[in-house]
């Protein structure tokens, strides 16, 4: 029963892949744009090509990217591409491949919302279930209004107040990059110590917002399941209050936590594109916002389809793994 709960589980993440690629190829056609034409006419204006030539370059190029092909035969070229990890040409940085261009930006992304939707949903699950435990110290009630308020604040408002406090007001931190200029990324101290210079500021602005979330969620939470009968049976029984908090209490409230959590880690590739805009961190987000920009399909594609893989697969590992986690649920029932 368990090999044919997962099966059907993966079916069903393969089918949602093929359905959101299909909708990724066929929804930029639908605007009637001409990228290449587009990118030419663009070139041309800061005097990169001349005027005449450009119908004749728009064929070459749309040759190249296989753009003459009629629509039936680009999708099946392009689920060939998908199936290969083989998005095209990018339009705008030709003639590099976007599968290059996301490698080179997935490991910012990753390093950096990674990190911090682990850390914030470590620290938040933690103060929500101490806000709402009777025998907590009476000052942490005084975080729930500071939870509050910046569980309110956008990422990217906060990452530019922060900015405003402690690199303009207190030059303590880089503002923009990833690393610093004329710096050459190399495994030694001295590069990474730069690299989390210039994360701190990104990061503290994920991570300042996020908690009050899953603070916030994990007290809700908490309430709860305080009020279950078997809490109150392990009280009646004279089990210590650690025991009561660890076992009974936290154990069973972090089970939508960690439903949010495998959410949270699947949208992590475009959960903060501002951020990373804002503070030319050069993450997926930054890359997305490029192609957008630049009306580059091929770009706006891959970047899409990986954050739909991501979200799809974390799903899908959370269907498998979720039994495990909480025994009232069983791979026969679902």
């Amino acid at each position: 029963m368990q090999a044919a709960y997962i099966a059907r589980r993966f079916g069903v993440f393969l089918l949602i892949v093929w359905l959101a690629a299909s909708l990724n190829f066929f929804l930029p056609r639908l605007s009637g744009q001409d990228p290449v034409r587009t990118k030419l006419l663009q070139q041309a204006a800061l005097g990169g090509y001349v005027q005449g030539g450009i119908d004749e370059m728009t064929k070459e190029y749309e040759r190249r990217f296989g753009l003459d092909k009629p629509l039936w035969r680009q999708y099946l070229s392009y689920l060939d591409g998908v199936a290969h990890l083989d998005f095209n040409y990018s339009i705008a940085n030709y003639p590099r491949r976007v599968s290059e261009l996301i490698a080179d930006a997935l490991p910012w992304t990753l390093a950096l919302l990674g990190t911090t939707t682990l850390l914030s949903f470590a620290i938040g699950s933690f103060l929500g279930a101490l806000l709402a435990w009777p025998g907590a110290p009476r000052w942490m009630r005084w975080l729930m209004p500071p939870l509050w308020a910046l569980h309110a604040i956008p990422f990217f408002l906060l990452g530019l107040i922060l900015t405003y406090l402690l690199a303009f007001q207190i030059p303590l931190l880089p503002i923009f990059g990833g690393y610093s200029a004329g710096a050459f990324p190399a495994l030694s101290w001295r590069f990474a110590t730069d690299v989390l210079q210039h994360a701190l500021l990104p990061a503290l602005s994920i991570i300042l917002v996020a908690t009050g979330g899953w603070a916030l969620g994990m007290r809700g939470m908490m309430v709860t399941t305080m009020g279950e009968d078997y809490v109150t049976f392990a009280e009646a029984k004279g089990l210590k209050a650690p025991t009561v908090f660890l076992r009974y209490c936290l154990r069973n409230a972090i089970l939508p936590q960690v439903t949010a959590l495998a959410l949270a880690l699947g949208q992590i590739l475009s959960g903060a594109v501002l951020v990373e805009v804002i503070f030319g961190y050069p993450g997926i987000g930054t890359l997305l916002f490029q192609a957008i920009r630049e009306n580059d399909h091929f770009v706006i594609q891959g970047v899409v389809f990986t954050v739909i893989v991501a979200l799809g697969f974390t799903t899908f590992m959370l269907d498998v793994i979720y039994p495990w986690l909480d025994p009232r649920i069983s791979y026969r029932r679902a």
